[in-house]
């Protein structure tokens, strides 16, 4: 911004004037510069924005296989909505593929609802249980507000009252609402791709081992990967996904056979990334856990080393037994200790924890699940990788480090090696080790 402004105050200061001469004309026309400066500066960067929004239009990969399609969960058990469509658009019945209504003109908002077992768009009434509305060129279609790729599936719960919105959108789309979402798309371009390898490997992997017993593959949060479609796609974005397009990650199994496996990844690991193991429960030889002095040069100092939290016994008591009704006959919790971490030197991460109740009993729950069932955002109580202090009413999680899970792909630890000139395959198989990159297509 600074350059900016110098280049349109240095003509019109001539350097043959004194410098007395030169502050006056500053100190005079301080206001017109301030005010015209600015204007300037916000007109350029508004015309950079756009520069940089140079989105792939029109979706790309509509014409492919169906198993190289995404079903990402945008709503569920809701009654209504709202949908808007810059180009006409047909109304599918999604059991028997036949078009039930041709929207010849694009709708600027439109009321999606059910009533009475009957889907109903823009007043117009539809007995079919499951719909697939699909715009027309360029394949864009919005959904309260937020643009998306690909088209919209809505499918009637049971009830009868409510539904469940599904965007059915191809791979490469997909990926470019994720890797937008999950990094800044100023970030290094091998780190990007790195990002876009993960996400994708792990699409397919959910999408294989959960996809086939649902009507979708994906929700849209942090329960799997964030995906915000259109919104966060960018020229680097695409650069990165189209760069690294079908490429994914595989291993050699227990059973000895290779195949895909759950890349996982978050944003700050703290010094260490975390065997998936003592998180998740499955055991992967690229998700053992490797050291990670990257992330600390990267991540905000909040993330890195973070605030105490507390939060009051009862209602964590409340938490826990609502979630897991193993853990009723403890009674009330009152005391949590850690059984097993895992020691890094200058920090440990708790893996286990030990839970025992007013009845005397005892339980063990994951860390983890510890950890998202008090504070399901992860916003509060940012790590596992903390202490658990008892203050009588209060549970105060403090010495906190690191932001995620931990395992696999530490985020900004990969910025951190691709500022040091790393290619993203190097990255990848940092910090998934023993893995290899191959392509689906």
């Amino acid at each position: 911004m600074a350059y900016r402004c110098e280049v349109w105050i240095n003509p019109i200061v001539p350097r043959i004037f004194s410098k007395k001469f030169i502050l006056c004309t500053i100190l005079i026309r301080r206001r017109f510069f301030y005010r015209t400066g600015l204007l300037f500066i916000l007109i350029a960067l508004f015309l950079a924005g756009c520069a940089e929004r140079q989105l792939a239009i029109p979706t790309p990969q509509m014409d492919a296989p169906s198993r190289f399609w995404i079903r990402v969960l945008l709503l569920d058990d809701t009654s209504a909505c709202h949908i808007k469509a810059d180009s006409p658009f047909d109304v599918i019945d999604a059991k028997t593929n036949l078009t039930l209504a041709k929207f010849r003109y694009s709708i600027k908002s439109a009321s999606l609802k059910v009533s009475a077992g009957k889907f109903s768009i823009a007043e117009k009434t539809f007995a079919a249980d499951q719909l697939i509305l699909e715009p027309h060129h360029p394949f864009i279609f919005s959904l309260n507000g937020d643009e998306y790729r690909g088209k919209l599936k809505v499918i009637l719960n049971p009830n009868g009252d409510t539904f469940d919105a599904i965007n059915l959108v191809p791979l490469e789309p997909y990926l470019a609402g994720v890797v937008g979402a999950e990094m800044p798309d100023y970030w290094e371009l091998e780190a990007l791709k790195a990002q876009a390898i993960a996400a994708r490997t792990y699409c397919l992997y959910i999408k294989e081992k959960f996809g086939k017993n649902r009507n979708w593959d994906l929700k849209k949060t942090q329960a799997h990967q964030v995906y915000k479609g259109l919104a966060v796609e960018s020229k680097q974005i695409w650069q990165a996904v189209n760069a690294t397009k079908g490429a994914f990650l595989y291993c050699k199994h227990i059973d000895g056979t290779e195949n895909i496996f759950p890349t996982y990844y978050s944003s700050t690991c703290g010094g260490h990334t975390e065997n998936s193991k003592n998180v998740f429960g499955d055991s992967f030889e690229p998700l053992i856990g490797v050291r990670c002095p990257y992330c600390r040069k990267i991540a905000k100092p909040r993330f890195f080393f973070w605030s105490m939290t507390q939060f009051k016994k009862d209602l964590v008591s409340q938490k826990l037994l609502k979630k897991y009704p193993k853990l009723k006959p403890l009674g009330t919790v009152e005391k949590i200790i850690v059984a097993k971490q895992t020691d890094y030197g200058n920090f440990s991460r708790p893996t286990m924890i030990q839970l025992t109740g007013s009845t005397g009993k005892s339980d063990f729950l994951r860390a983890e699940d510890l950890r998202l069932t008090i504070d399901p955002t992860g916003s509060r109580i940012k790590s596992s990788a903390c202490k658990i202090v008892d203050t009588g009413d209060k549970w105060n999680f403090v010495y906190g480090r690191g932001y995620g899970h931990a395992v696999g792909l530490c985020q900004c630890g990969a910025q951190g090696i691709a500022r040091e000139g790393a290619t993203a395959s190097k990255i990848l198989r940092y910090y998934y080790p023993n893995s290899k990159i191959v392509n689906i297509y």
